[in-house]
Protein backbone atom coordinates (compact mmCIF):
# COMPACT_ATOMS: atom_id res chain seq x y z
CA UNK A 1 0.00 0.00 0.00
CA UNK A 2 3.12 2.41 1.09
CA UNK A 3 3.88 2.20 -2.87
CA UNK A 4 0.76 2.91 -3.76
CA UNK A 5 -0.08 6.18 -1.80
CA UNK A 6 3.81 7.32 -2.92
CA UNK A 7 3.04 7.14 -6.67
CA UNK A 8 -0.26 9.36 -6.08
CA UNK A 9 1.54 11.88 -4.29
CA UNK A 10 1.99 14.85 -6.67
CA UNK A 11 6.17 15.94 -7.11
CA UNK A 12 7.13 19.41 -6.15
CA UNK A 13 9.23 21.17 -8.65
CA UNK A 14 11.10 24.13 -7.16
CA UNK A 15 12.77 26.16 -9.73
CA UNK A 16 15.20 29.10 -9.39
CA UNK A 17 16.15 31.74 -11.41
CA UNK A 18 19.85 33.07 -11.18
CA UNK A 19 19.80 36.08 -13.82
CA UNK A 20 22.96 37.21 -14.81
CA UNK A 21 23.05 41.20 -15.93
CA UNK A 22 22.74 40.80 -19.04
CA UNK A 23 20.37 41.08 -22.50
CA UNK A 24 19.51 38.28 -24.14
CA UNK A 25 17.57 39.65 -27.30
CA UNK A 26 17.72 43.12 -29.16
CA UNK A 27 15.77 42.49 -32.22
CA UNK A 28 14.08 45.00 -34.34
CA UNK A 29 11.40 44.33 -37.01
CA UNK A 30 11.87 46.68 -39.92
CA UNK A 31 8.07 47.83 -41.73
CA UNK A 32 6.10 45.23 -39.85
CA UNK A 33 2.83 44.11 -41.45
CA UNK A 34 -0.41 46.17 -39.94
CA UNK A 35 -1.53 42.66 -38.47
CA UNK A 36 1.42 42.59 -35.80
CA UNK A 37 0.35 45.61 -34.34
CA UNK A 38 -2.65 44.70 -33.69
CA UNK A 39 -2.12 41.28 -31.99
CA UNK A 40 0.42 43.28 -30.44
CA UNK A 41 -1.75 45.60 -28.81
CA UNK A 42 -0.22 48.37 -29.83
CA UNK A 43 -0.22 51.91 -31.68
CA UNK A 44 -2.12 51.09 -35.07
CA UNK A 45 -1.81 54.60 -36.00
CA UNK A 46 1.11 55.07 -37.54
CA UNK A 47 2.51 55.04 -41.23
CA UNK A 48 3.12 51.14 -41.69
CA UNK A 49 5.97 52.33 -44.47
CA UNK A 50 8.48 53.97 -41.83
CA UNK A 51 8.01 52.12 -38.87
CA UNK A 52 9.70 49.19 -36.36
CA UNK A 53 9.33 47.75 -33.61
CA UNK A 54 12.41 46.97 -31.32
CA UNK A 55 12.03 43.85 -29.30
CA UNK A 56 14.24 43.32 -26.23
CA UNK A 57 14.91 40.93 -23.26
CA UNK A 58 17.18 41.76 -20.04
CA UNK A 59 17.93 40.41 -17.15
CA UNK A 60 17.56 41.34 -13.96
CA UNK A 61 14.14 42.00 -14.99
CA UNK A 62 13.49 44.97 -13.03
CA UNK A 63 16.24 46.78 -15.54
CA UNK A 64 13.99 46.94 -18.13
CA UNK A 65 12.60 50.13 -16.59
CA UNK A 66 15.89 51.96 -16.83
CA UNK A 67 16.49 50.80 -20.76
CA UNK A 68 12.53 52.01 -21.56
CA UNK A 69 13.73 55.37 -20.10
CA UNK A 70 17.29 54.78 -22.21
CA UNK A 71 15.10 54.16 -24.97
CA UNK A 72 12.84 57.39 -24.94
CA UNK A 73 15.45 59.88 -23.85
CA UNK A 74 17.87 58.40 -26.79
CA UNK A 75 15.27 58.48 -29.73
CA UNK A 76 11.73 59.59 -30.67
CA UNK A 77 10.75 56.11 -29.80
CA UNK A 78 7.11 55.01 -28.56
CA UNK A 79 6.86 52.43 -25.60
CA UNK A 80 4.90 49.49 -26.66
CA UNK A 81 5.30 47.73 -23.67
CA UNK A 82 7.73 47.23 -20.52
CA UNK A 83 7.19 44.07 -17.78
CA UNK A 84 9.47 44.66 -15.11
CA UNK A 85 8.51 41.28 -14.12
CA UNK A 86 9.77 38.96 -17.43
CA UNK A 87 12.42 42.19 -18.30
CA UNK A 88 11.02 42.64 -21.66
CA UNK A 89 10.42 45.97 -23.89
CA UNK A 90 8.45 46.59 -26.61
CA UNK A 91 9.57 49.91 -28.54
CA UNK A 92 8.41 51.26 -31.92
CA UNK A 93 9.07 54.71 -34.00
CA UNK A 94 10.88 54.66 -36.89
CA UNK A 95 13.58 52.53 -38.56
CA UNK A 96 16.21 54.85 -37.55
CA UNK A 97 14.46 55.77 -34.22
CA UNK A 98 14.17 52.23 -33.05
CA UNK A 99 17.56 51.28 -34.24
CA UNK A 100 19.30 54.25 -32.49
CA UNK A 101 17.41 53.53 -29.38
CA UNK A 102 18.62 49.49 -28.96
CA UNK A 103 22.06 50.97 -29.88
CA UNK A 104 22.20 53.30 -27.09
CA UNK A 105 20.30 50.72 -24.85
CA UNK A 106 23.25 48.21 -25.23
CA UNK A 107 25.52 50.71 -25.15
CA UNK A 108 24.75 51.91 -21.88
CA UNK A 109 24.46 48.89 -20.18
CA UNK A 110 27.04 47.50 -21.19
CA UNK A 111 29.07 50.36 -20.43
CA UNK A 112 27.68 52.00 -17.22
CA UNK A 113 25.90 49.17 -15.75
CA UNK A 114 28.80 46.30 -16.82
CA UNK A 115 26.46 43.85 -18.92
CA UNK A 116 26.67 41.38 -20.88
CA UNK A 117 25.09 42.67 -24.24
CA UNK A 118 24.28 40.94 -27.40
CA UNK A 119 24.04 41.54 -31.97
CA UNK A 120 21.23 43.50 -32.45
CA UNK A 121 19.33 41.20 -35.02
CA UNK A 122 16.83 42.44 -38.02
CA UNK A 123 13.97 40.79 -39.75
Amino acid sequence: MRGNMEENQKQRIVQELVPGKQISLAHMIANPDKILYEKLGLNPNIDYTKSAIGILTISPAETAIIIADVAVKSAGVELGFVDRFSGSLIITGTVSEVETAIAEIIRYTESELGFTGCSITRT
